[in-house]
């Protein structure tokens, strides 16, 4: 059972305890489509060495100097494009999921939700997840891939939260999901029914993954193997003979060599050589966000379009329908085993 009934003496103080909880991460979001916010976002998650690999001595001029001088501005217009009346699109999904995921666990489990980055914090939503008596807590960051930018940094954040805990709760952390049938299943049921429900038949499905320096790979991160195989098991499971597949990588950053091939590229060069229906998917994304429906739907439509392609449909992250959220339900009670019944 996730609960276990106290029995205090009549003079002690109210303690609760006993309780199971699941806090959901994501990346993050600045607060509002503005420069100001843009920038104090970036300046946190730029600011982060496992996200930027240089010394802070030679990396801070040029984040304070240059980055945040000159990109905060652009990039607040391109929140402004994908902001709803909910706010950040990324923060609505994830909320959503949480709230969805509530529903399924039931009331032996308190399900929260955090951003790496901005706002709720993974320290304030694991207190308040202890003081509401989960003295059991699953970390759950929603990258399905394995990354040191991504997973690490959120379990080191959720570390730093504990040595400021006299009571911390017992944790456990979801690992990568990237070859769990029950991702693959989920993102096939999903992107299939997306595909058939289009006005045409695409030449190609482009599975774009968030770019990552390429020294990342060399240094022993296996995210890069993570999302091949993601690519690799999808393609299978969705047996479609009839449409080519590729894997690319987007959203790079600076001068340094990233992942390759860059998905804004291999648009042009597809366009360019004959191809003219594409669907593009973000199996890496848990929830659409901006790299997706900014950098994808609406820059990445742009590049084809403009290069000589015809169709072109961005297909919607797992999010919160049915599809994600049964798998986010499995993959929880999984983890949960022995904190709470499977059933």
């Amino acid at each position: 059972m996730s609960e276990r009934s106290q029995t205090l003496p009549p003079d002690h103080p109210p303690v609760k305890s006993g309780r199971v909880g699941v806090l959901l991460v994501n990346l993050g979001t600045p607060d509002a489509p503005d420069a100001r916010s843009v920038k104090r976002y970036l300046a946190e998650f730029l600011s982060d060495p496992r996200v930027v690999e240089i010394p802070p001595l030679v990396w801070q001029p040029i984040l304070r100097g240059i980055v945040l001088t000159t990109r905060p501005k652009k990039s607040a217009h391109a929140y402004r494009q994908v902001w709803t009346e909910k706010g950040s699109p990324l923060a609505a999904i994830t909320a959503e999921q949480a709230e969805r995921l509530q529903m399924r666990l039931g009331d032996g489990v308190q399900v929260g939700w955090a951003m790496r980055y901005g706002q709720p914090a993974i320290g304030d939503e694991l207190a308040r997840l202890k003081q509401a008596g989960c003295d059991r807590i699953l970390l759950a960051p929603l990258y399905p891939q394995y990354c040191g930018a991504t997973t690490a940094t959120v379990v080191d954040k959720a570390a730093d939260s504990l040595r400021t805990m006299r009571w911390q709760p017992a944790m456990r952390t979801l690992p990568a999901y990237h070859d769990d049938p029950l991702y693959i299943d989920a993102l096939a049921t999903d992107l299939g029914a997306q595909l058939d429900a289009l006005g045409f038949a695409p030449d190609l499905l482009l599975l774009s993954f968030h770019g990552m320096p390429a020294r990342t790979l060399e240094l022993g991160d296996p995210y890069h193997c993570h999302c091949q195989k993601t690519a690799r098991l999808l393609e299978a499971a969705m047996n479609r003979p009839g449409m080519r597949f590729a894997t690319t990588f987007q959203s790079r950053f600076g001068k340094a060599k990233w992942l390759e091939p860059a998905t804004d590229l291999v648009l042009e060069e597809e366009a360019r050589k004959g191809t003219k229906r594409i669907a593009i998917a973000a199996p890496g994304f848990s929830a659409d966000c901006l790299e997706t429906l900014e950098e994808l739907a609406i820059r990445g439509r742009e590049q084809f379009l403009a290069a000589g392609g015809e169709r072109f449909a961005p297909l919607a992250c797992l999010n919160a329908g049915d599809a994600g959220m049964a798998m986010l339900e499995a993959l929880m009670r999984r983890e949960l085993s022995g904190w709470i019944n499977r059933s």
